[in-house]
């Protein structure tokens, strides 16, 4: 077995375990503590692992977040889960809808009439634009090219003078502190729209789960519903149990 082999094997000890120690890296791959200490460094030089004494632990914070055109080429069981979310859409509902890949499917669905979307996505306006049943506001502000959307001071301006039926929020990060978001500006503009909600729905796939990212948008006591595609870890949907919080899983 080759480095890059055994560095596979360990990541995925690693997720599954949570901590990795040197004996375990020996006795498990047959290597030497000298060996696995290579192992280790290399994976911290790659900034996969954190060091701890005698062993390594995956960093609990998530940095890297990939182009929004990356995330919605990369759909996996997302399409699933905006497709139902559209399902429980009614007439005349008036509705928020984050900058989420999920969220979009969630508008390439609507098929019900007199909604009224508020969206900072210029990639669901542009969706909805094509929809002669639904009247469509997109908020303004500073376009950001790398997430396709508008953020900013008047983004916020604007966003406070709607109220909604209902809200679509794209998870980023989900973990037992609630949700999160890679920045400040970003957790500020989703906790606004919270706040603009009388329901707010998240639509996450499980790759969201368990992942902390830099700024916590809210916990679970301001969310509804959580749709995804598969059933959180025991911990978990305790904690969404407690909260009172409905979670929908979907077929895929």
């Amino acid at each position: 077995m080759n480095q890059d082999e055994r560095i596979q094997l360990i990541i995925q000890y690693l997720k599954e375990k949570q901590k990795i120690q040197l004996e375990d890296i020996c006795e498990l791959y047959g290597v030497s503590r000298d060996t696995a200490r290579r192992d280790l460094v290399k994976l911290e030089e790659e900034g996969a692992i954190i060091r701890i004494r005698g062993g390594a632990m995956l960093p609990t914070l998530t940095k890297s977040i990939r182009s929004y055109r990356e995330r919605f080429q990369d759909s996996g069981n997302k399409r699933s889960i905006g497709q139902f979310a559209a399902s429980l859409i009614k007439d005349g509902d008036y509705l928020l809808m984050d900058t989420s890949t999920t969220v979009q499917f969630t508008a390439e669905n609507l098929c019900t009439k007199n909604n009224v979307v508020v969206t900072n996505s210029i990639d669901i306006a542009g969706v909805l634009c094509d929809n002669p049943d639904i009247k469509t506001q997109l908020l303004g502000g500073e376009l950001n090219a790398w997430h396709r959307n508008v953020s900013g001071p008047r983004t916020l301006e604007m966003l406070a003078d709607f109220k909604v039926d209902k809200l679509f929020l794209g998870a980023c990060g989900i973990s037992s502190a609630g949700l999160s978001a890679p920045s400040v500006d970003e957790a500020y503009l989703k906790l606004k729209m919270i706040e603009r909600a009388d329901q707010v729905i998240v639509l996450a796939d499980s790759s969201k789960f368990d992942k902390h990212l830099f700024h916590r948008i809210c916990d679970f006591g301001k969310i509804n519903i959580i749709i995804t595609d598969q059933e959180p870890d025991p911990n978990m949907k305790k904690i969404l149990e407690d909260n009172h919080v409905e979670i929908i899983i979907v077929p895929v």
